[in-house]
């Protein structure tokens, strides 16, 4: 079913589908502003931001779109609009951070995408809607919110930890920390009926801190 988008958020999908289209077609443009720990470390923290605007390619931009899209209306018709661009902004600022402290040795680390802030809206709405089922692409049945939680948290650690892939995991975990701590903010009440997210989210931090240790102590 179509859902009808708060302008936010069709703003949102805007900026991040015209960013994207010019760095497909402007590489120096691209470079200019893609996550780059050598480049942050100088002094350019507009990096930490712009990078959640460019996409490597269009399947990239379609699913974060995609997972956006379903999930922008819990937020904003829980919490209204300007709460949900401090969370979603505060997402995307909180995963550029964690990627840069993770790899802050590696001097060619390069990220780009929204994924840290359109993880941070999922997991804000998870807190404010325990309850809520998914359907992903791959299994056909209903999932309950927090069983994605926790295999989400799980599946993160374990890509933060191999370091096999391209996918941005730090990012990931970043954007969630930050969805869920600002919406706690902003509705302290939902401790209460979070419980299980919360303590997933505890123990995928401290985690998370000492795979961040080891890495910084190599």
């Amino acid at each position: 079913m179509i859902q009808k988008l708060p302008l936010v958020a069709i703003l949102i999908i805007g900026l991040n589908i015209l960013v994207t289209y010019k760095g497909f077609k402007d590489n120096v443009f691209f470079d200019r502003y893609s996550f780059r720990i050598s480049k942050i470390k100088t002094g350019e923290y507009f990096r930490l931001f712009t990078s959640g605007f460019l996409h490597v390619n269009s399947a990239h931009i379609l699913f974060n779109m995609f997972t956006f899209y379903f999930f922008v209306n819990f937020i904003v018709g829980a919490l209204g609009n300007f709460s949900f661009m401090v969370i979603y902004f505060g997402s995307l600022l909180t995963g550029s951070l964690l990627g840069y402290f993770f790899h802050y040795k590696d001097a060619y680390y390069n990220a780009v995408g929204a994924s840290g802030a359109v993880t941070g809206v999922l997991f804000s709405a998870l807190l404010l809607y325990p309850g809520i089922e998914l359907m992903l692409f791959f299994i056909p049945i209903p999932i309950p919110g927090y069983l994605f939680g926790i295999g989400y948290m799980i599946y993160t650690l374990y890509g933060m930890n191999e370091q096999k892939d391209n996918i941005g995991h730090t990012a990931h975990l970043g954007g969630a920390l930050g969805g869920m701590l600002i919406t706690i903010a902003f509705v302290p009440e939902v401790v209460f009926n979070s419980i299980l997210m919360l303590s997933t989210l505890s123990i995928t931090i401290l985690i998370a801190g000492l795979l961040i240790y080891r890495q910084q102590n190599k």
